[in-house]
């Protein structure tokens, strides 16, 4: 009987040891290629996320702004800084003349008619003014040409009590504040502190509202509550700057903000036209 011996081949422990070596040598030259580019994509995706935070944050406030009561705007506090404003939900055309129910400026109104259909219709609370200058005798948050919504329709407003306003519009028009906002706070918190040793911005900002309306302007921005959600946040600079305009056409709002995460940081600006005809 004859035995068939078959050879064993494999690999020497010296020749695993080359091709791991070498294998090593292959993956760090290869490492060094790929390291820019997957590091240029993370700073991308950051410098984006960062960008997009301040740009949605302007938007918003821009958004807000241009739906602002007329010369209800107003710049509270230094650092933090805050905006604050009546926001608005409605408006229209009152009538001013027979026949119908007309707003009568001679003396006290409980009720009359809208010419132009109101979309959408006032809520019971909500304010309604009429010509507001945020001049003594025409401000709303002093009262003198505001009144309180008892009920209305599309067609027709009926006050919680009679009301003589001090002005009629020129354009017969009218605005309604919501109740359920009464006045607006946008806050920006530790705006002038820039970043801590994280390299991220240390300040927030905050939509704050239905704090009332207090005639008087407030020497500091309000308190923000517990659990408030952020509208954005790693804020290193927060700055607002009001500019009533020479006429009541061209009045403008600048916001600056930057925010900064890990030592990079997105600074934009916007400038926002608010009419301030009332």
């Amino acid at each position: 009987m004859q035995t068939i011996f078959t050879r064993q081949r494999g690999f020497t422990l010296i020749e695993a040891i080359v091709v791991i070596t070498i294998t090593g040598i292959l993956t760090a030259v290869v490492a060094v290629f790929i390291r820019g580019p997957i590091q240029g994509y993370f700073d991308l995706e950051r410098r984006v996320a960062i960008t997009d935070t301040a740009d949605t944050a302007l938007r918003r406030i821009g958004r807000d702004l241009r739906l602002a009561l007329p010369n209800s705007i107003r710049i509270v506090g230094t650092s933090p800084l805050c905006l604050e404003y009546l926001p608005t939900v409605s408006g229209g055309q009152y009538r001013s003349e027979a026949p119908g129910a007309p707003l009568d400026f001679t003396t006290p109104t409980t009720s009359f008619d809208v010419l132009s259909l109101l979309n959408p219709v006032p809520s019971n609370g909500d304010q309604l003014v009429i010509y507001n200058l945020g001049i003594p005798g025409a401000d709303a948050y002093a009262g003198q040409n505001r009144a309180t919504i008892a009920s209305a329709t599309a067609t027709s407003i009926t006050l919680a009590s009679a009301t003589l306003f001090p002005l009629s519009s020129p354009g017969d028009r009218f605005q309604v504040v919501p109740a359920a906002q009464q006045a607006v706070f946008y806050v920006c918190t530790n705006s002038g502190t820039g970043v801590d040793a994280t390299g991220n911005g240390n300040g927030n900002l905050y939509r704050l509202s239905n704090y009332g309306i207090n005639a008087a302007a407030p020497t500091s921005c309000p308190a923000i509550p517990a659990n408030t959600p952020m509208l954005a946040q790693n804020i290193s600079n927060c700055v607002f700057t009001y500019s009533a305009g020479v006429t009541q056409r061209d009045s403008l709002i600048s916001v600056r903000l930057a925010v900064t995460r890990k030592n990079e940081t997105a600074s934009l600006y916007d400038a926002i036209h608010v009419s301030n005809s009332p």
